[in-house]
C-alpha cells in the first residue's frame, strides 16, 4: 500500500520553504504547517510592523510591553544561549545587522557608526518580568532581532503540529535548518546534506538523523566583496561589531530540537571550535561538524556513525 504524501515547495521567513510529509493526513498536515510558518512570523519577525517583537522594539527605553506565553518563552530560551555563549550569541543585535545592511552593502561601516551600534547591544538589557508576561528593553535604540533563533522555533512548532496530525515521517527545511520526523516511511533514516562551503554545488557530508534537526551556519550564505577585494560575511560576533573571524566557515549542529540546533550553530561559528564545543557540552545529544578556514573537517563523537563524508573530503573525529 502506498504512503500519502504532500510536497511542498515556497518561499517565507526570508527563505526557501520546503517539506515532504507522509501519511494518511498528508495534505491536512501540509496545509496546517504552512499556516504555522505564516503565523509565527506575523509573531517573530522584527519586520512585521504588528509583531510581538516589533512592539518591544518600539518601546524600546520607554516601557515593558504584554506578549503572549508563547514569545514569553522564546524569550526565555533565547535568553539562555546568550548567556551560554557569553554574548558571542546576542538577540539584541539587530542595530549592528542593520548597520551592516548585507543587501545593499559595497563596503564596511565607518568604525565610529560600530561602535554606536555596539552600544546599544547587551542581552541583559532585555528585562522579562514573568508575573506579569512582559519584556523592554531597557534603553531607546535597542532591537531585538530573532533571525538566529526564529527558523529554529518554526521548526519545532512545525514537528509539534505534524505530531497533532498522527504523521510519523516527515522532512521540514526552513532555510538550511532541517527538522526531521522519524524514519523515513522504508524505515531507512532521513539524509541530511551538509553544503561545502567553498565548492558550489558540492557536499561536505550526510548525517543520518531519525527525530532529529540539522541547522548549518556558514559565511558563504549572505556577504559581499569590497573594492580591496575583502569578503565580509554576516555572521557578525555582538563584542567587536564585526564578522566573526574564530577560524571556522561552516557550522553544523545536530540537535533535537531546531532551536538549539539554529542558536548553537551562529554561538559556536563566532565562538571557534574550541570555545564552541565548550558551548556544546551545555547540551548533551548535541553534536557538530566543522570546517574551518583551512578547510579541515572536524566531527564531534557522537555523529561518528551517523556522519558520512562527501567524496575527496577527510574528517577527524574529536
Amino acid at each position: 500500500m502506498s504512503t500519502a504524501v504532500a510536497e511542498f515547495t515556497g518561499f517565507g521567513m526570508n527563505t526557501v520553504l520546503k517539506h515532504s510529509i507522509y501519511g494518511k493526513n498528508a495534505q491536512a498536515a501540509s496545509a496546517a504547517v504552512q499556516g504555522e510558518l505564516a503565523r509565527l512570523e506575523n509573531k517573530l519577525s522584527r519586520f512585521v510592523a504588528g509583531s510581538e517583537i516589533s512592539r518591544i522594539n518600539r518601546a524600546a527605553g520607554k516601557t515593558l510591553v504584554q506578549v503572549s506565553s508563547e514569545i514569553y518563552q522564546v524569550l526565555l530560551d533565547a535568553i539562555r544561549f546568550c548567556e551560554v555563549s557569553q554574548g558571542l550569541f546576542d538577540i539584541s543585535i539587530a542595530p549592528l545587522v542593520d548597520l551592516w545592511n548585507y543587501q545593499h552593502a559595497h563596503h564596511a561601516p565607518q568604525q565610529k557608526k560600530i561602535k554606536q551600534a555596539l552600544a546599544l547591544i547587551g542581552y541583559r538589557d532585555l528585562v522579562l518580568k514573568p508575573d506579569e508576561s512582559t519584556a523592554g528593553l531597557r534603553y531607546a535604540g535597542q532591537c531585538i532581532d530573532l533571525g538566529g533563533v526564529g527558523k529554529g522555533v518554526a521548526g519545532d512548532c512545525c514537528i509539534g503540529i505534524l505530531r497533532d496530525y498522527d504523521i510519523h515521517a516527515a522532512y521540514i527545511d526552513i532555510g538550511a535548518s532541517v527538522s526531521v520526523l522519524g524514519s523515513k516511511p522504508n524505515g531507512s533514516p532521513w539524509r541530511v546534506g551538509i553544503r561545502h562551503p567553498r565548492q558550489e554545488g558540492q557536499l561536505l557530508g550526510v548525517v543520518d538523523a531519525v527525530d532529529k534537526a540539522v541547522v548549518t551556519s556558514g559565511d558563504y550564505e549572505r556577504y559581499f566583496v569590497d573594492k580591496k577585494g575583502k569578503r565580509w560575511h554576516h555572521i557578525l560576533n555582538p563584542t567587536t561589531g564585526y564578522p566573526a573571524e574564530a577560524g571556522l566557515i561552516s557550522v553544523t549542529v545536530v540537535a533535537d530540537t531546531a532551536i538549539k540546533a539554529d542558536a548553537l550553530s551562529t554561538a559556536i561559528f563566532v565562538a571557534g571550535e574550541e570555545r564552541g564545543l565548550e558551548y556544546l557540552s551545555h547540551f548533551p545529544g548535541s553534536d557538530a561538524v566543522l570546517m574551518d578556514d583551512l578547510q579541515r573537517v572536524f566531527v564531534t563523537q557522537g555523529l561518528q556513525a551517523s556522519y558520512k563524508n562527501a567524496e575527496g573530503v577527510m574528517a577527524h573525529i574529536i
